[in-house]
């Protein structure tokens, strides 16, 4: 038998409660996969002391292409920044990308008096998009009434017109509040 590149102790897992019915060589597996994709690794000084850095890297990846009543269209560029372990688009940064677009094409309907909630958001991963690729993002409003709206969008690769992603999204809107 190989011995395991990583012991079981190592503080990235020291905390964890391993279940005493797993063999020993799966939670090996486990924790060298972990390891491997980074998931004990501190965040960069310069990462952690702004507030918002995740936010900037989105509004970087966007770019509008179209804007009008009830549509926005933006391109993303897929920069390494927002890949994940297998060098595709993260889903998180895919989710953020949906809610930025999202809450766009929902200005182009509800008042600037109101401000939005996102209530539900969900994504389906049909596909992916690689490092380096550009993504054309369209969303339309669905419906808009007076408490909420939602959004429907599409996530095709540029180059193909491949459908990669799809994403609805829910807001609530409430009134500003005046102190």
């Amino acid at each position: 038998m190989v011995k395991p590149s990583i012991e079981i102790t190592e503080d990235f897992a020291s905390a964890a409660k391993i279940a005493d019915d797993i063999p020993r060589e799966d939670v090996i597996r486990v924790l060298n996969f972990l390891q491997g994709v980074g998931i004990s690794d501190p965040v960069p000084d310069e990462f952690d002391a702004r507030k918002d850095t995740y936010s900037d890297i989105i509004r970087d990846l966007l770019k509008p292409l179209h804007i009008s009543r009830g549509r926005v269209t933006c391109l993303v560029s897929v920069k390494p920044a927002v890949t994940n372990f297998y060098s595709g688009f993260h889903g998180g940064a895919i989710a953020a990308v949906a809610e930025a677009v999202s809450v766009a094409c929902a200005r182009t309907v509800v008042a600037n008096d109101k401000e939005l909630f996102l209530g539900e958001l969900s994504v389906s991963y049909l596909s992916s998009a690689t490092k380096n690729e550009e993504v054309i993002v369209d969303s339309s409003v669905v419906r808009s009434g007076r408490n909420l709206s939602v959004i429907a969008l599409e996530l095709k690769l540029k180059k193909t017109g491949r459908l990669v992603y799809t994403a609805r999204a829910t807001f609530y809107h409430t009134p500003v509040a005046k102190l």
